[in-house]
């Protein structure tokens, strides 16, 4: 981030700072510095740590975080952290963990595949390649020959041979159910006998994402005040899913398709893994633009938000960066996790809203003398 497009602030022009569970972030950071320090490759790349970060996660590593107290939480961000302030207008979105209702085999009322990471997927992090309209794609498709290819788009992985369609996890109700789970990167599958089977990213064709939501809201179908998640879904399924209608069409506008994998790691437990690798926390966890920003930074967000009930009110928290998605572009852009279930996708779909954006970066870094 270039220092015109931040101002150094003091913790003293953050008053809310002072009033919240810091302990709470605490832990959470350090579940992020776990992971740094491991070594272990994230999920989805993202800007590697710098070696401040890295001391700093040190630290937070020899801490004892089960008797730190608030005060210590307090003087532990402010001792190793300087609160830079961005230009940049910011804009937050928020997204959550669905649990959705499926089948381990198809049966009438539940045909649409999930699905899971295919053996010819290849994920570009450093040398993407151009598609056929000459825009970067990220992953490939290895050919038998050793070769690279774009990777099929969603209408041709939903509609095309079976030959090319990813292999099921298992069955969902309907193919709104299964962008659902696409958008939000992770679920929880509910089968009837009540077991739950966790899903976790596993990648993605490599496509542009394209927002439905901003197509429908540019043709004057829905008006922005009143898109939501709930409003979005009713619409597609209105307009119809099934091969040919508009809203199958409309979907696969989105050319992008991630896919997962079954998830049963002790890990997985505490929640979705984010593109860090680490269990995202609701609340505290945030989704950023992984081509500048690194995993487990602090950053500071003030706003007004539906976060606790469809009515807003103010939002000044810290969040930890632990995770990214393709519609996150930009310094001061951010998706919220919100947690999961029904209750949280409601609330997670009404925000769309502007929010200031503090970042906390580690005093070595920003003062170069360790």
């Amino acid at each position: 981030m270039a220092s015109d497009d931040i101002d150094p602030i003091g913790f003293d022009s953050i008053d809310a700072f002072f009033r919240d569970d810091l302990r709470e972030v605490f832990h959470v950071f350090r579940r992020s510095a776990a992971v740094t320090l491991s070594g272990a490759p994230p999920l989805r790349p993202a800007l590697p740590a710098d070696d401040a970060l890295v001391r700093v996660c040190r630290i937070a590593l020899s801490m004892d975080a089960d008797t730190l107290s608030q005060g210590a939480a307090r003087d532990f961000f402010i001792a190793h952290f300087r609160p830079f302030r961005l230009r940049t207008p910011g804009f937050v979105t928020a997204y959550y963990e669905p649990v959705i209702e499926a089948r381990e085999t198809p049966e009438a009322e539940f045909r649409t595949p999930v699905p899971a990471r295919p053996a010819d997927l290849v994920t570009l992090n450093e040398t993407p390649i151009r598609g056929e309209a000459g825009e970067t794609l990220t992953s490939a498709r290895r050919r038998a020959d050793g070769g690279l290819e774009p990777y099929p788009d969603r209408r041709a992985l939903e509609e095309g041979p079976l030959e090319i369609r990813p292999k099921p996890i298992a069955f969902v109700r309907d193919r709104v159910e299964l962008f659902l789970i696409q958008v939000q990167g992770s679920a929880r599958l509910r089968f009837p006998d009540g077991r739950e089977l966790p899903l976790t990213y596993d990648g993605r064709n490599g496509r542009p994402y394209t927002s439905i939501g901003r197509l429908l809201i540019e043709r004057g179908r829905v008006p922005q005040s009143e898109m939501s998640l709930d409003r979005l879904k009713a619409e597609i399924r209105a307009l119809g899913q099934e091969e040919g209608e508009p809203g199958a069409r409309l979907m696969q506008e989105n050319r992008s398709y991630v896919f997962f994998r079954a998830d049963r790691s002790p890990e997985r437990r505490d929640g979705p893994i984010g593109g860090e690798g680490c269990a995202l926390t609701p609340l505290r966890s945030i989704a950023v633009d992984r081509a500048l920003w690194s995993y487990g930074l602090p950053f500071w967000i003030g706003a007004t938000l539906p976060w606790r009930s469809a009515t807003p009110e103010p939002f000044e928290r810290l969040m930890i960066a632990q995770d990214t998605g393709s519609a996150i572009l930009g310094p001061a852009r951010a998706d919220l996790f919100f947690g999961a279930g029904d209750e949280a996708g409601t609330l997670a779909g009404l925000v769309r809203h502007g929010a200031e954006f503090t970042v906390l970066l580690p005093r070595a870094a920003e003062r170069g003398d360790g």
